[in-house]
């Protein structure tokens, strides 16, 4: 039978700690998923949901973006995606009575496990202005809630549209498409928080702001290096991709601050060898400072540039620009600073030079360590730098993966998800719909804040997502959001950002992955793109959490028929009754679409055009791949002082937590913990089991503080820490980004370890 949510929020505050594991996945894995699938949905509806996760014929599993291939296990899924199913398509409910019995300030001083765990929301409800609890309120009343607050804003830069990455395709394209026709391209989305960074690299250096490889790509790389990356945690089915590259040959290079149990040894349990054994995956692993990637790119770029024969010269003269003012700037790194930017022996990186000397078809794969730092857009670049050398970008088995960590991350932004959109796609949305859509650029999420805090922005809409728990700077942030007038969250589930409101505020319960859609014109699917660009219907299979939800494409259309009223000449009523015709207007706005219902009805859908993949051929500013020569930057750390990133437990997808758990750190029942290098925790006084303060320390001066974290001796780099979010987002400015993509600079965050009463 399902258990019934926690009636009180567990202790947190005195976890129990053991040391690191070293392989991941196994036994465990299977009876971990088991337990917490069972607790949230029973044996039967276990069964039944989770045997569709990853389905050609089901669902897409809500959490990570990894990529399935043509052929499926019988369960296509991994431990982590069954918690986010679980906890999707669980039993639990949240009815007009918990609201009743809960006033916002109660809600307000619960954990976010704690809110999660209480089930799916049934109802909308409405917070009116001096209320103290959410009350049950009809969706018509919800709507004319919103139409009468945008109606009375001064511009339609007062709306804010933020957008999760777990939305459908078509949903992403009805929201812009609305935002659009009210006036604002004013649409913040949880891409400008992780891959911002990668996009912007990319889009400059290779023209696509996408990755350029496929799944078969890493099963023929001869080389993969994973860098800034956690996949046993993170996206834990890519395990299986590089257990099959190293099977055929592939060697692998981890670079990370902390060494992470999923790239030391992977226990299949597909298999019953991986179950007894595993396999090892790391061939060669490089402990690096954080935010000493781009110094290790640049010197191994330098290294290259000095041997012989390794610069694929016909490449580079065909398809490159700029390579001579790199190779000035290549040949000019240095050593010794190298090697404290990074923390590495010279032996080390010579052992990494040799790896990439020997592969004729090299991957870079990384994630939100290369992505959240000031310098994140040219470590990108650097690592572009690295590939074009060698000619690996446009063939088999080689290229760039920067693995999206929500499941349509990627598609969203493909829709028109994006606050500065391009000419292009603008002018195919005003032949396509008959307005003019604006053309200046609106804000993400970082000035979407500002533009709060500072009173320039006064209805704040998010379509999914947990946006005061993801942002930084938290103090600064529920200040902000506060301020609102209206704040709008369409959700499945209870978390932090309903609890931080504006002065009135809705939630509007939707359908979830698993639930399945019928409207007025029959059965619906919607569809998502994945990490690599492959686009596939997902079709849920439960009955919906309750009669009173929508899904997210019908409460678009039903806002927008509020909100614009009549002059409005999209046909919003027809969108939510066929999803049909929403694809079909996508296929004559987005490149790449055309047919998309008919290519959808394929079973695994199709892959998107990429230039540089497809053609060798590159759509940038100059016709070629850019070479780029920006300067070498890392993080400087005063003494006495740590270089934290904030990550995720394994317990944990995002800012959803699903226990309290991280067992492959081994940290069990508690989530306030620091991990520190024994060395840096003894100069620092702090004995294995201290309590201490985490201390921000910043050009502002502002005292950012966050109490009460036990500390773990731990194996991470020399003068570095780490800590899980949300909990220490309260250490990272708001103006910490990095440069050109303005994504917070979440894994460069200096603090000093003040000691703690103990728990």
């Amino acid at each position: 039978m399902p258990s019934k949510p926690p009636a009180g929020d567990p202790v947190q505050d005195a976890p129990q700690v053991a040391a690191p594991q070293h392989a991941a996945a196994g036994l465990t894995a299977i009876a971990h998923t088991l337990r917490m699938a069972q607790e949230q949905m029973g044996v039967a509806r276990t069964a039944r949901t989770l045997l569709k996760v990853n389905q050609k014929d089901g669902f897409d599993c809500p959490g990570c973006a990894w990529p399935e291939g043509d052929k499926r296990h019988l369960a296509e899924f991994c431990e982590n995606g069954a918690k986010a199913v679980a906890e999707e398509a669980t039993v639990r409910r949240v009815t007009p009575e918990f609201f009743a019995a809960h006033p916002v300030s109660d809600l307000a001083e619960r954990s976010g496990y704690w809110l999660g765990q209480q089930g799916r929301i049934t109802r909308p409800v409405h917070l009116a202005e001096g209320a103290t609890h959410y009350e049950p309120v009809s969706w018509e009343k919800a709507f004319a809630i919103i139409a009468e607050e945008l109606g009375a804003l001064g511009s339609p830069d007062e709306a804010l549209f933020y957008t999760s990455g777990r939305t459908s395709n078509e949903a992403a394209f009805l929201l812009q498409l609305f935002a659009r026709e009210f006036g604002t391209n004013n649409l913040p989305d949880c891409s400008n928080m992780c891959h911002e960074s990668s996009g912007s690299a990319l889009t400059e250096t290779i023209g696509v702001g996408k990755g350029s490889v496929s799944l078969e790509d890493l099963h023929q790389a001869d080389l993969i290096i994973v860098a800034g990356q956690n996949p046993g945690t993170n996206h834990p089915r890519m395990l299986t991709a590089l257990e099959q590259a190293k099977a055929s040959g592939a060697k692998i290079i981890s670079v990370n601050p902390l060494p992470e149990a999923g790239l030391e040894r992977f226990k299949n349990p597909q298999s019953v060898s991986g179950l007894v054994k595993g396999v090892s995956l790391t061939d060669l692993f490089l402990q690096v400072r954080i935010g000493g990637d781009q110094a290790l790119f640049r010197l191994l770029n330098k290294l290259i540039l000095e041997r012989d024969g390794a610069v694929d010269e016909s490449f580079v003269a065909a398809h490159t620009h700029g390579f001579e003012e790199f190779a000035e700037a290549a040949r000019s790194a240095d050593w010794e600073e190298t090697l404290a930017a990074t923390g590495l022996g010279r032996e080390e990186i010579e052992r990494a030079l040799a790896m990439v000397l020997a592969s004729k078809r090299t991957i870079v794969c990384w994630a939100m360590g290369l992505t959240q730092h000031k310098h994140s857009v040219a470590t990108i670049r650097e690592v572009v730098n690295f590939l074009l050398l060698r000619g690996n970008i446009g063939r088999p088995g080689a290229g760039v993966c920067p693995v999206r960590g929500h499941s349509n991350v990627q598609g969203d932004r493909t829709m028109g998800i994006f606050e500065r959109p391009s000419a292009a796609f603008l002018d195919a949305l005003e032949a396509e719909f008959g307005f003019a859509p604006p053309r200046h650029h609106g804000l993400d999420v970082v000035r979407s804040i500002e533009a709060l805090r500072d009173g320039r922005a006064k209805v704040f809409f998010a379509m999914g997502g947990n946006f005061v728990a993801a942002t930084p700077d938290t103090a600064v942030t529920e200040a902000a959001v506060r301020r609102a007038r209206l704040t709008v969250h369409v959700s499945t589930k209870l978390n932090r950002s309903h609890t931080v409101t504006g002065r009135r505020a809705l939630i509007l319960p939707t359908l979830g992955r698993t639930d399945k859609d019928v409207q007025a014109g029959g059965r619906q699917v919607v569809t998502v793109e994945d990490s690599m660009g492959m686009v596939h219907a997902s079709r849920g299979n439960l009955a919906p959490a309750g009669r009173h939800l929508l899904s997210e494409p019908a409460i678009v259309a039903r806002m927008a028929r509020a909100v614009l009223g009549a002059g409005s000449r999209t046909p919003w009523e027809e969108f939510e009754k066929d999803y049909d015709t929403i694809r079909e207007r996508i296929a004559r706005v987005v490149p790449g679409f055309e047919d998309f219902n008919a290519k959808i009805a394929r079973p695994g859908g199709f892959a998107l055009p990429h230039a540089p993949r497809d053609e060798r051929r590159f759509p940038t500013a100059t016709g070629k791949a850019n070479f780029t020569a920006a300067p070498v930057e890392y993080p400087k750390v005063p003494a006495g002082r740590l270089l934290l990133q904030t990550l995720r437990s394994h317990d944990q997808y995002n800012t959803t937590i699903y226990g309290l758990d991280d067992r492959y750190r081994g940290i069990k029942g508690g989530r306030r913990v620091v991990l520190v290098h024994p060395d840096d925790a003894r100069e620092l006084g702090l004995a294995d089991g201290a309590y201490a303060d985490l201390v921000g320390e910043w050009k502002d001066g502002v005292e950012r503080r966050a109490p009460g974290f036990r500390v773990v001796h731990y194996p991470t780099a020399r003068g570095c820490a780490a800590a899980y979010y949300p909990e220490t987002n309260v250490l990272v400015p708001l103006d910490s980004t990095a440069d050109t993509s303005n994504t917070p600079a979440s894994k460069s965050v200096v603090v000093r370890l003040e000691q703690s009463p103990s728990a």
